[in-house]
């Protein structure tokens, strides 16, 4: 990911907010072809100092088949983003769009059985924990979910490197920053969400 100094953030609270927030993204490889693969993801943060990335995929994914112990992937986050019209500012400019997003380039390591169903365990407790009757894992009956299971393949990704982009209008004057954000609270929950981050960058 091309980020430009003024845009990088090393912020590792910022990093766990985009992933914890936009966890449907794409797991990214590259080996006989490229292929791509959108997935659920889970940052295993036990350690700050020892990260990971959790996901799976089906087995009947080309991807899937294709990966091996220590290949390299990339994981690549999106993260609130918005269209930001040049007729916002005070001078004749180019329109462009805010967002924030993560790419994480790391290796892979399979899951064995245990850490795949922990990692299901967990990933569902986390969708499902917030519906008014949650249907967890151990609700599903020990014969279903082994059966389920032979179909899923479970990966970590371990952090190689990590790109953290913040690009909010950080090259704006005063004054067109600021309408910029009074523009983006008129519109959708991106924009505004946006504008709410653009205005933090600022206190």
């Amino acid at each position: 990911m091309f980020i430009p100094k003024l845009y990088k953030s090393e912020d590792y609270d910022l990093m766990k907010e985009i992933i914890s927030e936009n966890s449907f993204a794409l797991l990214i490889s590259c080996k006989d072809k490229i292929r791509a693969t959108h997935s659920m993801m889970m940052l295993n943060e036990d350690k700050a100092e020892n990260i990971f990335l959790e996901t799976h995929l089906s087995r009947a994914n080309p991807q899937a088949k294709s990966l091996k112990n220590g290949d390299t992937v990339l994981c690549d986050f999106l993260g609130a983003h918005t269209y930001v019209s040049s007729s916002w500012y005070d001078h004749v400019n180019v329109s462009t769009w805010n967002y924030e997003a993560v790419q994480i380039y790391g290796n892979v390591q399979l899951m064995n059985h245990d850490e795949l169903y922990v990692h299901l365990e967990k990933l569902t407790s986390k969708y499902e924990k917030t519906q008014k009757c949650p249907m967890l894992v151990k609700d599903m009956g020990n014969e279903f979910v082994e059966k389920e299971m032979k179909g899923a393949f479970g990966i970590k990704v371990i952090p190689t490197e990590i790109f953290i982009k913040q690009k909010l209008s950080q090259n704006r004057k005063d004054s067109d920053f600021q309408n910029i954000i009074s523009h983006l609270e008129k519109s959708d929950d991106n924009a505004r969400k946006i504008a709410e981050k653009m205005k933090s960058i600022k206190n």
